[in-house]
């Protein structure tokens, strides 16, 4: 069983920057396909970034340059940097995991974006 455990949501004047952390359990972080998602209320989840076959690096077209996925195997973590932050980057963001054949999703960190 894969846990995940995201943290550093919080509130954020727009411009700013935040990284997220999300720590994964049971040596899942060697995932071929592992990411993060988004949703807003009153909208369907979305993709932010995503690390695919541990090269490629997927963005949500409205990232447009201002968020960084990254990993760190040691530490167990995939992290997202966000900068330049928006009000319509207000949004629960989760961490998602693809492993032995299943998916697995943390329980979301608050983003707000608000001045």
């Amino acid at each position: 069983q894969v846990q995940l455990e995201e943290s550093g949501g919080g509130l954020v004047q727009p411009g700013g920057s935040l990284k997220l952390s999300c720590v994964v359990s049971a040596g899942a972080i060697s995932s071929n396909n592992m990411g993060w998602y988004r949703q807003a209320i009153g909208k369907e989840r979305e993709l932010v970034a995503a690390i695919v076959n541990k090269r490629n690096r997927n963005y949500g077209d409205f990232v447009k340059g201002r968020f960084t996925i990254s990993s760190d195997n040691a530490k167990n973590t995939l992290y997202l940097q966000m900068n330049d932050l928006k009000p319509d980057d207000t949004a629960v963001y989760y961490c998602r995991v693809y492993w032995n054949w299943r998916i697995y999703w943390g329980q979301g960190t608050q983003v707000t974006v608000s001045s």
